[in-house]
């Protein structure tokens, strides 16, 4: 069985002391790849926040353990957020951005090394936003930071990766190429991922978390109405083909409304 990494119990956690979050019970063990679904404003972002250190639990524990299995303070995360909560206008170029992922534990700029140039370019380059290093970081569409920002959570080859809706400013081939760069780097890393994408996720998460004030673990990446009523996870489904559609319910005899999830 694979190591555990991330230990959560009975962990509350939100903004000016209310909780967002109640009471998760969670293990993450090493290779997994959790697609984190739920409606807006169930806290999905807090959780990815309080685990990377952002917000601080209100109550609970979080505890995290190195691959070998000892625990530890300070664990290697990479951690992608929603790229709109970035100010644009800040004057820093693409290459300095990523290297912000090569921060000391500490959090303070350590002196670059040449190596770490090298580490920034490779992962550019596997990114196909190499030509861009010099640029800054005002002059780039949505799509563009957001593959940048993704370069910085990963430039550290961390243990654990957050992902905070990644696919948001996607376009459809960046869309797919970067499914295909999660499944990659799932093997030598464990994935949180935030998403809306229903269609998508199935097909390259292991297991299902819905976030919806509490925390409900579901170990496979089946998603149905079902499952979703079950975990009180009010979203809809929508599926990808020559139309995209929604999934609704099974229409009840003489009933007023239709529910979809």
């Amino acid at each position: 069985m694979s190591n555990k990494l991330i230990e959560i119990n009975d962990l509350s956690a939100g903004y000016y002391g209310k909780p967002v979050i109640h009471h998760i019970q969670l293990t993450v063990y090493e290779g997994d790849f959790i697609g984190i679904i739920g409606p807006n404003g169930g806290g999905k972002t807090t959780f990815l926040k309080t685990i990377a250190g952002i917000i601080k639990p209100l109550s609970g524990s979080l505890k995290f353990y190195s691959p070998e299995g000892g625990l530890i303070e300070n664990p290697k995360l990479g951690y992608l957020p929603q790229v709109n909560s970035f100010d644009k206008s800040f004057p820093i170029s693409v290459e300095e951005v990523v290297l912000t992922g090569l921060l000391s534990a500490e959090g303070r700029l350590s002196r670059f090394k040449a190596s770490d140039k090298e580490k920034v370019r490779k992962v550019l380059e596997r990114l196909n936003i190499n030509h861009l290093a010099s640029k800054s970081i005002g002059e780039l569409s949505g799509g563009q930071m957001q593959r940048v920002f993704l370069a910085r959570a990963i430039v550290s080859e961390p243990w654990i990766l957050l992902l905070d809706e990644p696919s948001t400013y996607a376009d459809n081939r960046f869309e797919a190429e970067l499914y295909e760069l999660l499944a990659q780097l799932n093997e030598k890393m464990t994935i949180l991922m935030v998403s809306h994408d229903l269609g998508m996720i199935p097909s390259y998460v292991k297991s299902i978390a819905c976030v919806n004030g509490r925390l409900h673990y579901h170990p496979t990446p089946e998603i149905t109405p079902e499952i979703l009523r079950v975990y009180n996870c009010p979203i809809e489904l929508i599926t990808h083909g020559m139309v995209p559609h929604r999934v609704l319910s099974t229409h009840q005899e003489n009933s007023s409304t239709d529910e979809s999830y």
